[in-house]
């Protein structure tokens, strides 16, 4: 490991409790910044409105005002998902209503890219919708530096991610497998300086609206790992941070939809490597077919990217009104 990196350990990785909420209610209030929180989500009845009942609970209340803004951006989802976060107290946006001149396309990335259009806060904070037995610690542990380090600009969530349940419980530091077998040797590998993040592509992270609105946004999978790497390039490692908020317990994905989100993941690095003309890859997995034998299944590779939020003319007008 470089000894910028271990020096950067050092200065930059802390713990949600290492803040108190008297702490960054304090310097919310001396600075004047505002918070958004955003959750997107895509069939998440099940978990969604837990997560906004807490944070409307523990860190929207008279007493404890940290976020000013909890929107949920919904996908297109099948299920209840927006009729559940819209009763929990959340405004719920549809991903197609946001910059409706420009067609959707399926992924993450395009719902994070477009929610900045949605809301208004200083700080933007992205949560997964998919997350059990959640903490508010989850927000404010991440949203806590950008309040009280005015140098800090993009912060991490780490966290253990346990992987099912055998003998002795679940087995702790086992999930995040395209984490390990994937992203973690491309970052060693290309971005040295990034190794000493612990959850890369974890789907909790915040940052500042200032930074988030100068870089571009990956549609699908692979917008985790493209920003980290941009806003390495942006503002410098000593601008990044990560938080301990404990232990992160979710819905884990089946080894093919693994597979293309490594595939994604792997893809967008390269862009990053490259920035050059690359023929748009596909993906071919095989599953047991019903007679026998194996049958392949084809998916594109997301490798579009959505330009930075400041160069759209709406995102301009709305900032300037």
């Amino acid at each position: 490991m470089l000894e910028e990196v271990e020096r950067w350990l050092t200065g930059r990785s802390w713990s949600a409790a290492d803040r108190p909420l008297d702490q960054l209610l304090a310097a919310k209030n001396r600075t004047g910044q505002t918070v958004s929180v955003v959750l997107p989500a895509l069939d998440e009845e099940a978990t969604v409105g837990t997560i906004v009942e807490i944070i409307r609970r523990d860190l929207m209340s008279a007493a404890v005002p940290l976020v000013d803004e909890l929107i949920v951006v919904d996908s297109g989802s099948a299920d209840r998902t927006a009729e559940v976060a819209a009763a929990a107290g959340a405004r719920v946006v549809h991903r197609d209503a946001v910059l409706p001149r420009l067609a959707t396309v399926p992924g993450k990335g395009e719902v994070l890219w477009r929610s900045l259009l949605a809301t208004s806060g200083d700080i933007v904070c992205f949560v997964d919708a998919d997350l059990r037995e959640f903490s508010a610690d989850f927000v404010s542990g991440i949203v806590g530096p950008l309040l009280t380090e005015p140098q800090v600009q993009f912060v991490k969530a780490m966290y253990d991610r346990p992987l099912g349940e055998g003998a002795g419980g679940p087995k702790a530091g086992q999930g995040g497998r395209v984490t390990e077998l994937v992203a973690r040797p491309l970052l060693n590998l290309h971005w040295p300086q990034l190794a000493g993040f612990v959850q890369p592509l974890g789907g909790e992270y915040a940052a500042r609206r200032s930074l988030l609105e100068q870089l571009p946004f990956p549609v699908g999978y692979g917008v985790e790992l493209g920003l980290l790497v941009d806003a390495l390039h942006t503002v410098g490692l000593d601008a990044l941070a990560q938080v301990d908020v404990g232990v992160r317990r979710h819905r884990h994905q089946d080894g093919q939809a693994l597979g293309r989100m490594a595939a994604a993941i792997y893809r967008t690095a390269q862009l990053r490597l490259a920035r050059g003309h690359l023929v748009r890859p596909r993906l071919t997995q095989f599953d047991r077919g019903e007679q026998g034998g194996f049958v392949p299944r084809t998916t594109d590779v997301d490798t579009e990217e959505r330009p930075p939020m400041r160069d759209i003319p709406e995102y301009a007008e709305r900032r300037a009104a």
